[in-house]
């Protein structure tokens, strides 16, 4: 009886479809133990993401999921996390003391990529994880701006830097070492040069994620970064529009070409909402992003609006996600944020995921 009730409780758990994670839950999770005591049930769950603000309404949902089953008149769900190191590109090893690093890219400028960039690094680090932001943007970097860091990084052995610290993240940025209004008017070489150098040299402390906001375009550059920096996936930003879609389409496939699996689209300045009369309009078009994502088989990851709120509290230092983390803009950045990193839990096998056999015994 016991054996058919926690039979019945695994296959409930790789079945279940998360309201916002969706499948991604149950292929980037794994089953720490089944409890059964008569008809009481405690599940104790491994996510392989950050999920430390969404656990409460993740284990709701559960629980109320296996109290359903017949047998069940009460049950209990415990989680926990533990974020593994996924496999990158075929011949790069990983990064010493970086678990992950995932691009986030546009293949485009003027689309909101860098915004959307920091706000997913800070949304990843409310939930849990360790993250740190390398501004590969040479030509122009925008992340000392948006994260409000001022100064230069430390250097304890004139050979390598001290990361900036900012909002509980980890930073590195050409921006922070010239002076902003400088020009970098360095060829194609010195820029890689010196994207490799910040990335190598910087003394990243045990990061769960480094978030590289890529510089717009699909040159040498790009290609270079993507095909020597081990990356674990990328995330592509676009807006609805038309001309924008077609450069986010050569970026998506740029990742395809070098074997960086691409985990989700991120349409942003999807739709305004007018603060004074409350009139919605697609002022770049709809559906943009969601037909990337259709017709290249990944997730979109979420629509953003174009919201002036966004604008300033970047321009400010202090991203929407920390300017207000319980408002709807910052409640939509950390919804892409867990779909991203449950995408990439599930595509790389998970934290071991929920096999087929239970292979806990208590």
């Amino acid at each position: 009886m016991e054996d058919d009730l926690r039979a019945r409780i695994h296959a409930t758990l790789r079945a279940f479809d998360d309201t916002l994670l969706g499948e991604h839950f149950a292929l980037g999770s794994r089953i720490e133990s089944i409890e059964i005591e008569g008809d009481r049930v405690r599940v104790v769950l491994e996510l392989g993401f950050p999920a430390a603000r969404y656990s409460t309404a993740l284990a709701d949902r559960l629980k109320a999921a296996i109290s359903a089953l017949p047998g069940v008149s009460e049950a209990k769900v415990g989680l926990t996390q533990a974020i593994p190191s996924h496999t990158a590109q075929p011949g790069l090893d990983a990064f010493r003391g970086i678990k992950n690093i995932v691009a986030v890219s546009s293949a485009k400028g003027g689309v909101g990529k860098s915004t959307v960039a920091a706000n997913l690094a800070l949304a990843l680090a409310s939930e849990g994880a360790a993250v740190g932001m390398l501004d590969a943007d040479i030509y122009g970097p925008s992340q000392p701006r948006m994260l409000g860091i001022r100064g230069k990084p430390e250097t304890k052995d004139n050979k390598t830097f001290e990361p900036m610290m900012s909002h509980g993240i980890q930073s590195m940025s050409i921006g922070y070492l010239i002076d902003e209004e400088q020009p970098m008017v360095w060829r194609g070489p010195m820029v890689t040069q010196a994207l490799q150098q910040l990335l190598n040299e910087t003394n990243w402390r045990a990061l769960d994620y480094l978030i590289v906001d890529m510089p717009p375009g699909t040159g040498d550059t790009q290609l270079t970064l993507s095909q020597r920096v081990p990356l674990a996936g990328a995330v592509i930003v676009t807006t609805p529009q038309d001309i924008a879609t077609l450069d986010a389409r050569k970026g998506l496939q740029m990742f395809n070409k070098v074997n960086v699996p691409v985990l989700g689209i991120v349409e942003n300045m999807s739709l305004h909402v007018c603060s004074h009369c409350g009139h919605e309009e697609h002022i770049f078009g709809s559906g943009g992003g969601e037909r990337i994502a259709h017709d290249y088989q990944v997730p979109l990851l979420g629509a953003l609006p174009l919201d002036i709120s966004i604008r300033e509290n970047a321009d400010s230092g202090h991203p929407s996600v920390v300017a207000d983390p319980e408002g709807s803009i910052a409640q939509h950045y950390r919804q892409i944020a867990l779909r991203m990193g449950a995408r990439l839990s599930a595509i790389a096998g998970g934290a071991g995921s929920f096999m087929p056999e239970i292979v806990d015994e208590d």
